[in-house]
């Protein structure tokens, strides 16, 4: 019961912080002009591709950590869980302290996703747990089924929250890996594109979230090193606000995720309809916080 309940949090919690960009769906109205730096419009992807329907995946059972006491077998595979599909995991604790393990940077099929999972392992036992995907970050993401799921863990002390270990990031492959056929949906309004850096503009949603309208983006990260995306003098129709978003992408991953703006900022404003955008993107290491890429100012038009 106390597991359900968690879940069900969980899920309330992301209706709240958009993850994947929520649930944006076919209701976004595509930018009309979209320009970096008061350049010409910006290069239009106008192709979407769309992934394959395939069998069910599953797993065989595989040991993704087994480090300083602590060891994650991967157990099996269920597509239809309470929140959306469940990766099954055993974890054990023989490290002479109660733990909490939880899951950091994970994607699947390519795609940065936020699993939920937060499980207290006293010292000497085990715990069976499942790693829990939310159904409306595959549909947001167009993933059908799972190919491949990167992920590391986060442990730490029960009791005083000190980090006792960050596993690196390990890769599982499922039974269609080998024969998945990876499709991105990278339509959209270039917006940025320079050394293995791509931002691109997918269009605005009205209903975003309970927060308010947001933009959908499609981020690319195709360096060695973890990014966070953020935000930086945001205007709408020629107003300032701060709008909600701020998304890190792994090496080699993609990101759909929104710029969501408050509800209460537009109404301070007497916005009714969000017609012009201008905002600039500030990229930087995400664990060294370096080579701040700041962009020039994008102008989007709906």
């Amino acid at each position: 019961m106390k597991k359900i309940l968690s879940l069900v949090l969980a899920a309330v919690l992301s209706l709240l912080v958009v993850s994947c960009g929520g649930s944006l769906g076919d209701d976004l109205q595509a930018p009309s002009e979209v320009t970096a730096g008061g350049n010409d419009p910006a290069q239009s992807n106008d192709e979407k591709s769309e992934q394959p329907e395939t069998a069910d995946a599953a797993i065989e059972e595989t040991v993704l950590v087994d480090q300083d006491g602590v060891k994650i077998t991967a157990k099996s595979l269920n597509m239809d869980g309470l929140l959306g599909a469940e990766l099954k995991l055993l974890i054990e604790n023989n490290s002479g302290k109660d733990l909490t393990v939880q899951c950091q940077n994970a994607s699947v099929n390519g795609y940065m996703v936020d699993p939920v999972m937060s499980v207290d392992v006293a010292n000497g036992k085990k715990a069976n747990e499942a790693l829990a995907f939310m159904e409306s970050d595959f549909e947001e993401c167009g993933i059908i089924n799972i190919a491949d799921i990167d992920l590391s863990f986060h442990v730490f002390t029960t009791e005083d929250w000190e980090t006792y270990l960050d596993t690196p990031q390990v890769q599982l492959k499922t039974s269609i890996a080998d024969t998945y056929e990876y499709a991105f949906d990278d339509s959209g309004e270039v917006a940025y594109d320079a050394d293995g850096i791509k931002v691109i503009i997918k269009g605005l949603s009205d209903e975003d979230s309970i927060l308010g309208p947001g933009i959908e983006v499609f981020l690319v990260n195709d360096t060695d090193k973890a990014l966070t995306f953020q935000t930086r003098d945001v205007s709408v129709n020629g107003f300032m606000v701060d709008p909600v978003f701020s998304s890190e992408v792994v090496p080699g991953k993609k990101s759909i995720d929104a710029i969501t703006f408050m509800d209460s900022d537009l109404e301070e404003n007497d916005i009714t309809s969000i017609n012009d955008v201008e905002l600039s993107f500030t990229i930087f290491d995400s664990e060294s916080w370096d080579n701040t890429i700041d962009t020039d100012v994008i102008k989007i038009t709906f």
